[in-house]
């Protein structure tokens, strides 16, 4: 039995940034990494009240769904947070290839900020547990739609959201930033609520 609840709990920042760096960390390595700076970065930014947790009957942390609204993220951080963690000349070179990448101000849709799921929780129906909590986050703030990106890479996390009711809006390419992520392009998909 999976249950979903609002909000990380303060005891659980710790374990909920290796599990976002396990499911991202592939992406962004080259840039967040090294991993131990990588998971000081996710520690420090990680806004509580931005995510939703998913938890097994063992009360255990197996799974987690980020979102963006119009007061921040669930893991962007600042500027001043890159520079805090990675130095002057580190935080400013990672916060200009970030932002190269781009910073979404979608404000008509809801968007999720990251899903994963424990590897020994995956095919387990957390994911579908997690995505569906978005959306009925989603409908309760007022939005008339949730939106996600996800890579051209990653064809399992894009199965899932086709059979959820997402479809794709728009596939943006990263250009040469495809040589620092490991990706050349984004989908954005998109499912009405």
């Amino acid at each position: 039995m999976i249950r979903i609840r609002q909000g990380l709990p303060e005891h659980l920042r710790a374990e909920a940034a290796v599990l976002y760096w396990q499911a991202f960390g592939g992406k962004l390595g080259r840039v967040l990494g090294p991993e131990d700076k990588a998971l000081e970065f996710l520690r420090r930014v990680m806004r509580a009240d931005h995510c939703l947790t998913a938890f097994n009957r063992d009360d255990r942390l197996v799974g987690l769904a980020g979102f963006k609204t119009t007061r921040g993220s669930f893991a962007g951080g600042t500027d001043a947070d890159l520079r805090a963690v990675y130095g002057p000349i580190g935080g400013r070179w990672r916060a200009t290839v970030l932002r190269l990448l781009g910073n979404d101000g979608d404000t008509t849709r809801f968007l999720l900020d990251g899903l994963c799921v424990s590897d020994a929780a995956r095919g387990q129906g957390v994911g579908t547990l997690l995505l569906e909590a978005i959306v009925a986050e989603g409908r309760a703030r007022g939005y008339r739609a949730v939106r996600l990106d996800v890579v051209d890479t990653n064809d399992r996390a894009r199965a899932l959201y086709e059979r959820r009711g997402f479809v794709i809006d728009r596939t943006e390419g990263i250009g040469p930033l495809r040589l620092i992520f490991g990706f050349r392009a984004a989908h954005s998909m998109v499912r009405p609520i």
